[in-house]
Protein backbone atom coordinates (compact mmCIF):
# COMPACT_ATOMS: atom_id res chain seq x y z
CA UNK A 1 0.00 0.00 0.00
CA UNK A 2 1.12 3.46 -0.62
CA UNK A 3 2.35 5.58 2.87
CA UNK A 4 3.00 8.96 0.76
CA UNK A 5 3.84 10.73 -1.97
CA UNK A 6 5.64 13.89 -2.61
CA UNK A 7 5.97 16.14 -5.67
CA UNK A 8 8.82 18.05 -6.95
CA UNK A 9 8.72 20.53 -10.14
CA UNK A 10 10.16 18.25 -12.55
CA UNK A 11 11.19 14.41 -12.84
CA UNK A 12 12.72 12.31 -10.07
CA UNK A 13 15.90 9.85 -12.08
CA UNK A 14 17.89 10.15 -8.98
CA UNK A 15 18.19 7.04 -6.45
CA UNK A 16 16.83 8.22 -2.92
CA UNK A 17 18.94 8.01 0.20
CA UNK A 18 17.32 7.80 3.86
CA UNK A 19 19.34 9.27 6.26
CA UNK A 20 17.51 9.14 9.51
CA UNK A 21 14.57 9.54 9.54
CA UNK A 22 14.77 11.42 6.19
CA UNK A 23 14.30 10.53 2.64
CA UNK A 24 16.72 12.91 0.78
CA UNK A 25 16.47 13.05 -3.34
CA UNK A 26 17.58 15.15 -6.05
CA UNK A 27 15.19 16.17 -8.87
CA UNK A 28 15.83 17.18 -12.67
CA UNK A 29 14.43 20.89 -11.40
CA UNK A 30 17.58 21.53 -10.09
CA UNK A 31 16.50 21.33 -6.04
CA UNK A 32 18.21 18.57 -3.46
CA UNK A 33 14.91 17.29 -1.19
CA UNK A 34 14.55 15.71 2.20
CA UNK A 35 10.97 14.60 3.62
CA UNK A 36 9.91 12.60 6.32
CA UNK A 37 10.29 9.00 5.90
CA UNK A 38 7.16 9.02 7.75
CA UNK A 39 4.90 11.23 6.15
CA UNK A 40 6.39 12.76 3.17
CA UNK A 41 6.44 16.30 4.51
CA UNK A 42 8.68 18.74 3.70
CA UNK A 43 11.70 19.10 5.98
CA UNK A 44 14.28 21.38 3.91
CA UNK A 45 14.83 21.72 -0.19
CA UNK A 46 18.50 22.86 -1.24
CA UNK A 47 19.00 24.48 -4.68
CA UNK A 48 21.57 23.70 -7.34
CA UNK A 49 21.95 25.79 -10.74
CA UNK A 50 20.68 23.00 -12.89
CA UNK A 51 18.93 19.26 -12.52
CA UNK A 52 20.32 16.41 -10.07
CA UNK A 53 20.91 13.21 -11.65
CA UNK A 54 22.57 11.10 -9.93
CA UNK A 55 22.28 10.08 -6.39
CA UNK A 56 23.55 11.77 -2.90
CA UNK A 57 26.49 10.49 -0.71
CA UNK A 58 25.89 10.57 3.01
CA UNK A 59 29.05 10.34 5.42
CA UNK A 60 29.86 12.08 8.98
CA UNK A 61 31.20 15.14 9.04
CA UNK A 62 34.92 15.13 10.61
CA UNK A 63 33.28 16.65 13.95
CA UNK A 64 31.86 13.45 14.40
CA UNK A 65 28.39 15.00 15.38
CA UNK A 66 26.65 16.09 11.95
CA UNK A 67 25.83 14.03 8.94
CA UNK A 68 26.92 15.53 5.68
CA UNK A 69 25.32 14.99 2.10
CA UNK A 70 27.48 15.18 -1.22
CA UNK A 71 25.64 15.43 -4.53
CA UNK A 72 26.66 16.53 -8.09
CA UNK A 73 24.62 18.42 -10.18
CA UNK A 74 24.27 19.18 -14.16
CA UNK A 75 25.91 22.76 -12.99
CA UNK A 76 29.18 21.68 -13.05
CA UNK A 77 29.20 21.53 -9.08
CA UNK A 78 29.53 18.95 -6.14
CA UNK A 79 27.42 20.70 -3.41
CA UNK A 80 27.85 19.49 0.00
CA UNK A 81 24.82 20.44 2.87
CA UNK A 82 24.33 19.56 6.25
CA UNK A 83 21.62 16.42 6.25
CA UNK A 84 19.53 17.89 9.22
CA UNK A 85 19.30 21.72 8.29
CA UNK A 86 19.84 21.37 4.24
CA UNK A 87 22.27 24.64 4.70
CA UNK A 88 25.37 24.39 2.62
CA UNK A 89 28.71 23.17 3.93
CA UNK A 90 30.61 23.79 0.77
CA UNK A 91 30.84 23.62 -3.37
CA UNK A 92 33.54 22.22 -5.56
CA UNK A 93 33.30 23.58 -9.56
CA UNK A 94 34.65 21.17 -11.70
CA UNK A 95 34.47 22.28 -15.94
CA UNK A 96 31.43 19.88 -16.86
CA UNK A 97 28.27 18.06 -15.54
CA UNK A 98 28.41 15.42 -13.14
CA UNK A 99 25.72 12.26 -13.40
CA UNK A 100 27.19 10.06 -10.96
CA UNK A 101 27.16 9.31 -7.28
CA UNK A 102 30.11 10.64 -5.29
CA UNK A 103 32.02 8.26 -3.31
CA UNK A 104 33.16 9.03 0.01
CA UNK A 105 36.27 7.39 1.76
CA UNK A 106 38.63 8.28 4.69
CA UNK A 107 37.41 11.92 5.00
CA UNK A 108 37.54 11.85 0.65
CA UNK A 109 35.19 12.70 -1.60
CA UNK A 110 35.88 10.59 -4.84
CA UNK A 111 34.17 11.57 -7.91
CA UNK A 112 34.02 11.70 -12.03
CA UNK A 113 32.56 13.37 -14.60
CA UNK A 114 31.90 14.58 -18.09
CA UNK A 115 35.61 16.70 -17.72
CA UNK A 116 37.14 13.33 -18.29
CA UNK A 117 38.91 13.80 -14.69
CA UNK A 118 38.41 11.99 -11.68
CA UNK A 119 38.53 14.35 -8.22
CA UNK A 120 39.48 13.87 -4.98
CA UNK A 121 38.23 16.29 -2.79
CA UNK A 122 38.32 17.28 1.22
CA UNK A 123 35.16 16.29 2.72
CA UNK A 124 35.49 18.60 5.90
CA UNK A 125 36.02 21.60 3.46
CA UNK A 126 35.81 20.76 0.09
CA UNK A 127 39.46 21.68 -1.13
CA UNK A 128 40.80 20.24 -4.08
CA UNK A 129 43.74 17.21 -2.73
CA UNK A 130 44.32 15.81 -6.17
CA UNK A 131 43.02 15.39 -9.64
CA UNK A 132 43.60 12.58 -12.14
CA UNK A 133 43.59 12.62 -15.56
CA UNK A 134 41.21 9.57 -17.27
CA UNK A 135 40.80 10.82 -20.32
CA UNK A 136 36.65 10.14 -21.48
CA UNK A 137 33.58 11.14 -20.03
CA UNK A 138 32.83 9.26 -16.64
CA UNK A 139 28.82 9.04 -16.74
CA UNK A 140 28.43 6.45 -13.43
CA UNK A 141 29.55 5.99 -9.71
CA UNK A 142 33.32 5.23 -8.79
CA UNK A 143 33.31 2.38 -6.58
CA UNK A 144 35.78 2.74 -3.29
CA UNK A 145 37.31 0.20 -1.63
CA UNK A 146 40.56 1.92 0.67
CA UNK A 147 42.44 3.74 -1.65
CA UNK A 148 40.86 2.16 -4.96
CA UNK A 149 38.52 3.69 -7.31
CA UNK A 150 37.47 1.19 -9.98
CA UNK A 151 35.15 2.85 -12.62
CA UNK A 152 33.75 2.14 -16.26
CA UNK A 153 33.97 5.21 -18.65
CA UNK A 154 33.05 6.69 -22.18
CA UNK A 155 36.42 5.16 -23.58
CA UNK A 156 35.15 1.38 -23.54
CA UNK A 157 36.71 0.50 -20.46
CA UNK A 158 37.22 -0.17 -17.32
CA UNK A 159 39.95 0.74 -14.58
CA UNK A 160 41.15 0.51 -11.18
CA UNK A 161 42.82 3.96 -10.22
CA UNK A 162 45.16 4.14 -7.04
CA UNK A 163 43.46 7.48 -4.96
CA UNK A 164 46.67 8.18 -3.13
CA UNK A 165 49.53 7.64 -5.88
CA UNK A 166 47.18 9.41 -8.88
CA UNK A 167 47.88 6.58 -11.27
CA UNK A 168 45.81 3.89 -13.07
CA UNK A 169 46.64 0.49 -11.92
CA UNK A 170 44.81 -1.52 -14.79
CA UNK A 171 42.74 -1.24 -17.43
CA UNK A 172 39.98 -3.44 -18.66
CA UNK A 173 38.83 -3.84 -22.47
CA UNK A 174 36.58 -6.12 -24.02
CA UNK A 175 34.56 -4.56 -27.23
CA UNK A 176 34.24 -1.08 -28.12
CA UNK A 177 31.33 -0.45 -26.13
CA UNK A 178 31.32 2.49 -23.88
CA UNK A 179 30.04 1.95 -19.55
CA UNK A 180 27.46 3.61 -18.16
CA UNK A 181 26.94 1.42 -15.23
CA UNK A 182 28.83 1.47 -12.38
CA UNK A 183 30.45 -1.59 -11.20
CA UNK A 184 29.77 -3.88 -7.78
CA UNK A 185 32.86 -4.55 -6.23
CA UNK A 186 33.78 -7.79 -3.78
CA UNK A 187 37.24 -9.08 -2.22
CA UNK A 188 38.40 -10.54 -5.78
CA UNK A 189 35.81 -9.56 -8.24
CA UNK A 190 34.47 -6.34 -10.38
CA UNK A 191 31.01 -6.60 -11.81
CA UNK A 192 29.88 -4.11 -14.42
CA UNK A 193 26.99 -3.87 -17.16
CA UNK A 194 28.40 -2.96 -20.85
CA UNK A 195 26.23 -1.08 -23.50
CA UNK A 196 27.74 -3.98 -25.73
CA UNK A 197 24.66 -5.73 -23.96
CA UNK A 198 26.85 -8.05 -21.63
CA UNK A 199 27.69 -7.95 -17.95
CA UNK A 200 31.51 -8.35 -17.08
CA UNK A 201 33.67 -9.55 -14.45
CA UNK A 202 37.14 -9.18 -13.55
CA UNK A 203 39.50 -9.76 -11.42
CA UNK A 204 39.63 -7.00 -8.52
CA UNK A 205 43.27 -7.10 -8.44
CA UNK A 206 44.59 -7.42 -12.29
CA UNK A 207 41.56 -6.57 -13.86
CA UNK A 208 41.79 -9.86 -16.23
CA UNK A 209 38.60 -11.14 -17.33
CA UNK A 210 36.53 -13.98 -15.41
CA UNK A 211 33.75 -13.68 -17.68
CA UNK A 212 31.12 -11.87 -19.61
CA UNK A 213 26.67 -12.92 -19.70
CA UNK A 214 25.31 -11.42 -22.88
CA UNK A 215 21.81 -9.93 -22.59
CA UNK A 216 19.99 -8.73 -25.51
CA UNK A 217 20.21 -4.89 -24.30
CA UNK A 218 22.45 -2.70 -23.24
CA UNK A 219 23.20 -3.04 -19.38
CA UNK A 220 23.23 0.73 -17.83
CA UNK A 221 21.79 -0.57 -14.25
CA UNK A 222 24.33 -1.18 -11.67
CA UNK A 223 25.06 -4.72 -10.73
CA UNK A 224 24.66 -5.81 -6.77
CA UNK A 225 26.25 -8.78 -5.69
CA UNK A 226 24.81 -10.95 -2.64
CA UNK A 227 25.44 -14.39 -1.21
CA UNK A 228 27.82 -15.07 -4.14
CA UNK A 229 24.73 -14.21 -6.70
CA UNK A 230 24.56 -10.87 -9.32
CA UNK A 231 21.57 -8.99 -9.97
CA UNK A 232 21.07 -6.86 -12.33
CA UNK A 233 18.28 -5.39 -15.22
CA UNK A 234 19.18 -4.95 -18.85
CA UNK A 235 17.22 -2.92 -21.18
CA UNK A 236 16.27 -6.44 -23.08
CA UNK A 237 13.54 -5.99 -20.43
CA UNK A 238 15.12 -8.80 -18.06
CA UNK A 239 15.98 -9.22 -14.57
CA UNK A 240 18.45 -11.27 -13.69
CA UNK A 241 20.47 -13.27 -11.56
CA UNK A 242 23.84 -14.58 -12.25
CA UNK A 243 26.49 -16.81 -10.64
CA UNK A 244 28.95 -14.96 -9.24
CA UNK A 245 31.69 -17.34 -9.27
CA UNK A 246 31.05 -18.31 -13.28
CA UNK A 247 28.40 -16.08 -14.66
CA UNK A 248 25.66 -18.56 -15.59
CA UNK A 249 22.52 -17.37 -15.59
CA UNK A 250 20.15 -18.65 -12.34
CA UNK A 251 16.77 -16.87 -13.06
CA UNK A 252 15.23 -14.20 -14.99
CA UNK A 253 12.34 -12.76 -14.86
CA UNK A 254 11.07 -10.62 -17.98
CA UNK A 255 9.53 -7.41 -16.84
CA UNK A 256 8.15 -6.52 -20.45
CA UNK A 257 10.01 -2.68 -20.56
CA UNK A 258 13.82 -2.09 -20.46
CA UNK A 259 15.40 -2.19 -16.61
CA UNK A 260 17.71 1.02 -16.59
CA UNK A 261 17.75 1.66 -12.94
CA UNK A 262 19.91 -0.56 -10.50
CA UNK A 263 18.41 -3.12 -8.24
CA UNK A 264 18.55 -3.07 -4.17
CA UNK A 265 18.60 -6.30 -1.70
CA UNK A 266 17.24 -6.14 1.85
CA UNK A 267 16.75 -9.47 4.26
CA UNK A 268 16.43 -11.89 1.11
CA UNK A 269 14.31 -9.27 -1.30
CA UNK A 270 15.27 -8.22 -4.41
CA UNK A 271 13.41 -4.90 -5.16
CA UNK A 272 13.74 -2.95 -8.57
CA UNK A 273 11.74 -0.51 -10.98
CA UNK A 274 11.29 -0.70 -14.63
CA UNK A 275 11.26 1.88 -17.79
CA UNK A 276 7.31 1.44 -17.39
CA UNK A 277 6.88 2.80 -13.83
CA UNK A 278 6.37 -0.34 -12.20
CA UNK A 279 8.32 -1.45 -9.14
CA UNK A 280 9.26 -5.22 -8.38
CA UNK A 281 9.86 -7.32 -5.47
CA UNK A 282 11.05 -10.43 -5.60
CA UNK A 283 12.15 -13.14 -3.59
Amino acid sequence: ARLWSFKTEDGIEATPVVVGNSVIVGSTDGHLYSVDAQTGALRWKYKTGDKIMGGAAVARAPNGRDIYVVVGSYDNQVHCVNAATGKPVWTYATENYINGTPGVNAGRVIFGGCDRILHVVNLANGKRLRTIEIGDYIAGSAAVIGSRAYLGHYGNQVICVDVGAGRIVWRYRDRQFPYFSSPAVTADRVVIGGRDKQVHAMERATGKPVWTFRTRGKVDSSPVICAGKVVVGSEDGRVYMLDLATGRQLWSYNAGSPVMGSPAVHAGGVYIGSDDGTFYAFR
